[in-house]
């Protein structure tokens, strides 16, 4: 493309190849410059259809477009939507426009997919449904995942509410607190004993300070006062 579009010498192209190669294609061309030395394009372009342009990556390029699904907490409608339209184009040089775009849509689910679709009257161009998928992404709630909580934390949950219902539900007995019997039917009367034995306790101390009282008015004597 660099070669056809801008009329770029192949020294320049090669000099390049190291920036334009990325992960694992760079370690590759890194491996084959010190193998082989420098080449013109041709060589190059030879090389890198015989390493890519074969069934095995055409295989794995149909399964990472088959596995990569759209996730909004993840991709960005615009980087993801291309990248896909690349593998696709690449796979599939004689497939069409409206084609790409709608295998891409595929892949978004059917809520957002259906979104998509019900904006456009005719099938249009990719830009115009990259708008409209990050304009429903973003107003919306088509296409989000819900949170799923871990089963660990619905059964320590589970557990906590059933602990709680099995303290809720002992039944003690307000007169001894022992769990095996009610008050109504309890044959223990220590605690009203208890509280007998405190009135009456209370009842003589009052009546001996009332005595003392007493005794002492008796014994001190009057004044006589004139009259």
């Amino acid at each position: 493309m660099l070669q056809e579009d801008f009329h770029i010498p192949d020294e320049i192209i090669v000099g390049k190849l190291h920036s334009m190669f990325t992960r694992t294609a760079k370690k590759w061309y890194y491996k084959m410059r010190m193998d082989h030395g420098k080449h013109d394009w041709s060589w190059w372009k030879s090389e890198v259809i015989k390493k890519w342009a074969n069934n095995s990556w055409s295989f794995k390029m149909e399964n990472a477009f088959e596995n990569a699904n759209f996730n909004s907490e993840k991709d960005k409608p615009l980087t993801w939507f291309f990248k896909k339209k690349d593998r696709l184009s690449e796979l599939h040089p004689d497939m069409s426009d409206t084609m790409i775009n709608m295998e891409i849509l595929r892949k978004c689910g059917g809520e957002l997919e259906h979104a998509i679709k019900s904006r456009f009257v005719a099938p249009c161009s990719t830009e115009d449904y990259i708008n409209a998928m990050e304009d429903i992404i973003t107003r919306t709630r088509i296409g989000k995942t819900w949170t799923k909580i871990p089963m660990e934390s619905k059964m320590v949950s589970k557990i906590h509410r059933e602990d709680r219902r099995t303290e809720k539900s002992v039944l003690k007995c307000h007169k001894c607190g022992i769990t095996s019997h009610l008050g109504n039917t309890c044959t223990k009367k220590t605690k009203i004993n208890e509280v007998q034995i405190i009135e009456e306790v209370h009842c003589t101390e009052e009546k001996e300070e009332s005595d003392q009282d007493s005794a002492i008015s008796e014994d001190t004597p009057v004044e006589d006062y004139p009259i």
